[in-house]
């Protein structure tokens, strides 16, 4: 039997439903942590509480910490697997953070619920044990971390949270799931074909996140400038396209070694320097902005970010962004 590091970080899945008001709060103990006899069908669990807050009070500075719990552990206490429950709203931030910085080979999964645990068709428990079964399987090493929920596994890069409510709400655009879940298997039908690792140490960057707009003015990103962000991410247009009124600004940005990185604000599709009118992608590569082809916002953020605070920024950067 498989030895399974359990960490918890908070998050629906840990919460209660008010019967007085209907609200969806923390609560002290977390119920999730209540469920281990459950679990030692299936693995020996070693479980932790690294902290119990709601995912939107989540910030790279836990991620962090989680990523240097799971090194500590993985070289301690010569665990086989790690599962992280975690609250949806940012999970699949968490696990792109932790898919870029841990090295492993080992599974590391991180699972949610969209129900808190006394609602009716409540789904934490099951997704926990999901998510324990796919720790636990072989087939799951070296495919960097994993989301699974709905008895569906993705990965950390593709997953994104689609529905605010539905409990099928994570789903991988353009790509699929990469395996699934039933009563008896753990089955994967296909494997990632490129990973790449930066360990960092710490989080020393600010990175801001626009969603490009019609007419978008070109204020709140000289703003940036003035605020001391260290990089921007745009979500642009269509294939990779800005309003002409802020190219002036973006040049200006990138002539003060501020990185820019541009991802299609599109749920399909990715970021290319196809039209060449002001504004357009071509232009945007000429100035120096870079394409994250596939990435959506949150994630280019976080890789920008990474890339910023690791040693070798330039190394990470062609690496991340292949520039």
């Amino acid at each position: 039997m498989k030895n399974i590091l359990l960490i918890h970080t908070g998050g629906t899945i840990s919460m209660k439903i008010q019967a007085e008001t209907g609200a969806v709060i923390p609560i002290e103990n977390n119920p999730i942590t209540l469920e281990g006899e459950k679990l030692k069908e299936y693995a020996n669990i070693k479980e932790i509480e690294a902290f119990n807050l709601p995912s939107p009070h989540i910030t790279p500075k836990e991620m962090l910490l989680l990523k240097q719990l799971i090194d500590r552990s993985i070289q301690d206490d010569h665990i086989d697997g790690v599962v992280i429950t975690h609250g949806t709203d940012t999970l699949e931030e968490t696990a792109y953070f932790l898919d870029l910085t841990v090295d492993t080979s080992i599974p590391i999964v991180l699972t949610g619920a969209m129900r808190s645990s006394n609602e009716v068709g409540s789904d934490g428990l099951y997704n926990l044990l999901s998510a324990v079964k796919v720790a636990s399987s072989d087939d799951a090493k070296d495919k960097g971390v994993l989301v699974v929920l709905n008895d569906e596994i993705h990965t950390a890069e593709n997953v994104t949270k689609t529905h605010a409510s539905n409990v099928n709400t994570f789903q991988s655009p353009q790509y699929g799931p990469i395996g699934f879940i039933s009563k008896s298997i753990v089955h994967f039908h296909h494997s990632p074909n490129y990973r790449t690792v930066f360990p960092i140490q710490s989080i020393a960057k600010r990175v801001a996140l626009f969603k490009v707009y019609a007419g978008m003015e070109p204020d709140l990103l000289a703003d940036c400038v003035e605020l001391g962000y260290d990089g921007i991410v745009l979500e642009g247009l269509g294939q990779g396209n800005v309003p002409p009124s802020i190219l002036p600004i973006i040049e200006e940005i990138i002539k003060k070694d501020i990185q820019i990185v541009l991802v299609s604000r599109c749920f399909n599709g990715i970021a290319q320097d196809v039209y060449g009118y002001a504004g357009g992608g071509k232009s945007l590569k000429k100035a120096g902005v870079i394409f994250a082809q596939g990435l959506n916002g949150q994630k280019a953020r976080l890789a920008l970010l990474i890339a910023l605070n690791h040693s070798n920024k330039t190394k990470a950067m062609e690496n991340i962004f292949s520039i």
